[in-house]
């Protein structure tokens, strides 16, 4: 008979229940250390995370600085609106996603309630603007334009309306068109984006979600000082949402005022002028097909020679840029990005690039010189240029001679450059040149003005234009080679037969290429804001500025100044001696060239200008006009596309922009009084300890009333002045380079 203990308990069952008496001990000690861990070693931690569960923050934006002119008056600025905005996460709470609050909303604001619906959707990469890019957690504003009785009806039937506020916000705001917009160069503003917010969370400059962000223009480029610092108050909550105590708070810190070197009163001139210019250019035909030009863009800058800051900088066609503020209805957003908008956003001032025409040959006069051919040397000026069975003609035939480089340069000799540019070409070796051999003067000359690669003028997204250099002629070979050979025919049509030349030989330098690239036709490429650095170093001496446009920046309270002082990009390769023979070569377009026809009357002798023109050739397009022009201040640079002869079209746009600036009558006299701007803006403008600056009162328009004087029209009715009666067409420098066959052909630029 087996033994059991007194307590009923066999040996097996004492086991499990020595067993499980263990494991509850263990669990009991696991326990117990992990609360150890957590209440006592990170019990401080968790309790600051607790605490922050309980914190609500209410955030303050910062007041975005102003944009200024030279003289302190606002290019962009703020002013207090009435905005509605909804709630986006409140819409989504309700039944129908808020449909039925949106379609009574669009009923109070006159609006379509499909208008207002696009504007509260989330931008992604299926759905067109209009649409909200900014982060979906943020009140999305549906316009800035109510008025007070709108906002009453909303604030008052506040059930009606969940999600949607009225609120006065300080919103930015822009000059008009016809008011120095300047809209490309100031740029605009849009929501930030969580991706924005992400990426700038460890930076020294942090986004919150109410942040508007520049998008283009100085308002990017200058974002982190324009937008100051949002404050931002913290209120102590219960977990009903009682707000029981106030937190620390951070107040708001306005954002900086940048002062620019752009003159508004010039800008003014040089907006009207360019618009101007391309009204009378499409009353002119093309005498080789007999259409009307079409002037379908162009662009304008006007520089300090002596120190590369833009006066003025216009790009046409242009836009209001008020048209971002508050969001863009679907309506704008296609005027601008339409097929048919001819895409007024893009500053063709940086972002223009085209062929430079004869322009160029102050590039390609330096080159000669530097590969070595004498100043006064006398190279034949003949009406045509022959290479292997190819004419390469003169303008309208013409012939002087033999004449100097500096001759050259005035009556604009195309025959000259391309004899230059070929013998170089072959002293390279021709179209297969020994390794190491080729000096490419031409092209090396051009890299050295700066072409090929940006200015770094402070404004973003420029483009480099291009010097079709050997390197580049294989890189583009490379990338086209199968296209063309694919699409290219010996005895096809025009296009066909370029495209079959290239793929046999577009690697290589062939003859044509350089006699087209001396006088810049071909695929040579450059900006406007690249020909005033060039020709701005012409007239100072030899010294490439960086452009800019930023002059300083200034606190809210005017009591730090950040200068941006002018910085030298480089110096021309030239000697003292071939500048001085530039510079008078090119006075010589002024009185006696290509550009004299425009420029009769001129004050040569008080106020000296220097010019070169030039008419580019575009394939499939008409030709594009550029008059490339300084004097001892300032550096104006003007290019009209599809325009015509670059004195025919831009001429007298030019002249009217240094007649604005010196107050130069139209009969050549000169009034101090009407002059803008004589001498380059010194000093800055004051800005007061309140904010406000000490600008000056703009009682009337100055700049308008030089237009009107010039033109006999006082404009007492705030219309713009009639435009001017274009000059007549006879002496219109309408050169058009014919260049045909193997080696000769320019492809489109």
């Amino acid at each position: 008979m087996t033994n059991i203990p007194e307590t009923g308990r066999t040996p097996r069952v004492q086991i499990r229940l020595v067993v499980i008496q263990i494991l509850v001990l263990s669990l009991l000690g696991t326990l117990g250390g992990r609360l150890w861990y957590l209440q006592i070693r990170e019990g401080a931690e968790y309790q600051r995370e607790a605490s922050g569960n309980h914190v609500q923050q209410v955030v303050d934006p910062a007041v975005r600085g102003s944009i200024l002119d030279a003289r302190g008056v606002p290019l962009a600025d703020n002013e207090t609106r009435l905005v509605v905005s909804a709630s986006r996460t409140d819409l989504l709470k309700q039944k129908d996603d808020g449909k039925a609050v949106l379609t009574k909303l669009a009923g109070v604001l006159g609006m379509s309630p499909t208008e207002v619906m696009q504007k509260v959707r989330l931008c992604d990469s299926k759905t067109p603007q209009p649409c909200w890019n900014g982060s979906p957690y943020q009140p999305i504003p549906i316009t800035d334009e109510a008025t007070a009785k709108q906002a009453l009806q909303i604030r008052e039937r506040a059930e009606d309306f969940p999600g949607i506020t009225a609120e006065p916000e300080a919103v930015r705001r822009y000059a008009s068109p016809g008011k120095s917009n300047s809209a490309q160069v100031l740029g605009y503003l849009s929501p930030v984006t969580d991706a924005e917010i992400q990426q700038a969370q460890n930076t020294d400059s942090p986004y919150l979600r109410s942040d508007q962000v520049g998008r283009s223009g100085l308002e990017r480029e200058y974002d982190k000082e324009l937008r100051g610092k949002a404050g931002v108050t913290r209120y102590e909550v219960d977990n009903l949402g009682r707000v029981i105590g106030k937190a620390e708070s951070d107040a708001a810190e306005p954002g900086s005022n940048l002062v620019t070197s752009i003159d508004s009163r010039v800008q003014r001139v040089a907006e009207y002028e360019l618009d101007n210019a391309m009204k009378i250019a499409r009353t002119q035909y093309d005498k080789i097909t007999g259409e009307n030009y079409k002037a379908d863009s162009g662009a304008v800058v006007v520089m300090e020679a002596k120190t590369g800051r833009i006066v003025a900088m216009a790009s046409a066609p242009t836009y209001d840029p008020n048209v971002w503020v508050g969001g863009i209805s679907a309506k704008d957003y296609k005027a601008l990005t339409g097929k048919d908008s001819d895409y007024p956003l893009l500053n063709r001032a940086i972002q223009g690039q085209s062929a430079p025409g004869s322009t160029f040959k102050v590039v390609s006069t330096a080159a000669a010189v530097e590969a070595g051919y004498q100043w006064d040397g006398g190279y034949p000026c003949t009406s045509s240029y022959s290479v292997g069975g190819q004419v390469f003609k003169n303008f309208e035939g013409e012939n002087f001679g033999p004449i100097s480089l500096g001759r050259a340069l005035e009556v604009s000799c195309d025959t000259v450059f391309y004899g230059l540019a070929d013998r170089e070409w072959k002293k390279d070796g021709g179209i297969n040149p020994k390794q190491g051999q080729p000096k490419d003067y031409f092209y090396k000359t051009a890299h050295q003005f700066g072409l090929g690669k940006e200015t770094g003028v402070d404004l973003p997204n420029e483009v480099t234009g291009r010097v079709p250099d050997r390197q580049w002629k294989l890189d583009y070979w490379k990338a086209n080679k199968d296209a063309w050979c694919k699409s290219g025919k010996k005895d096809g049509t025009y296009v066909e037969k370029i495209a079959y030349e290239n793929c046999l030989e577009g690697n290589k330098m062939r003859e044509g290429d350089s006699i087209n690239y001396s006088i810049g036709q071909g695929d040579t490429l450059v900006t406007p804001i690249q020909e005033a650095m060039i020709y701005g170093a012409l007239a100072n001496g030899g010294t490439e500025y960086v452009p800019t446009i930023g002059k300083a920046i200034v606190s809210a309270d005017g009591k730090t100044v950040k200068e941006i002082k002018p910085k030298v990009k480089a110096k021309l390769p030239v000697t003292q001696a071939t500048l001085q023979g530039m510079d008078k070569a090119l006075a010589g377009v002024i009185t006696s060239g290509t550009a004299a026809w425009k420029f009769q009357g001129w004050p040569q002798d008080k106020i000296e200008l220097h010019a070169k023109t030039g008419t580019a050739e575009v394939y499939g397009k008409q030709t594009t006009s550029w008059l490339a022009t300084y004097s001892k201040d300032y550096t104006v640079v003007m290019t009209i596309a599809q325009a015509g002869t670059g004195s025919g079209a831009s001429g007298e746009a030019v002249r009217n922009i240094y007649s604005a600036l010196y107050g130069v009558g139209a009969d050549g006299s000169i009034d101090k009084s009407k002059a803008l701007l004589p001498t380059p803006q010194q000093g800055l403008p004051k800005i007061r300890t309140d904010g406000t600056i000490a600008s000056p009162k703009i009682s009337k328009d100055p700049a308008k009333d030089f237009q009107a004087s010039q033109q006999g029209d006082k404009g007492a009715d705030g219309q713009q002045p009639p435009a001017t009666t274009p000059s007549p067409s006879t002496g219109n420098r309408n050169t058009r380079r014919r260049a045909r066959g193997r080696g000769s052909r320019r492809m489109p630029t």
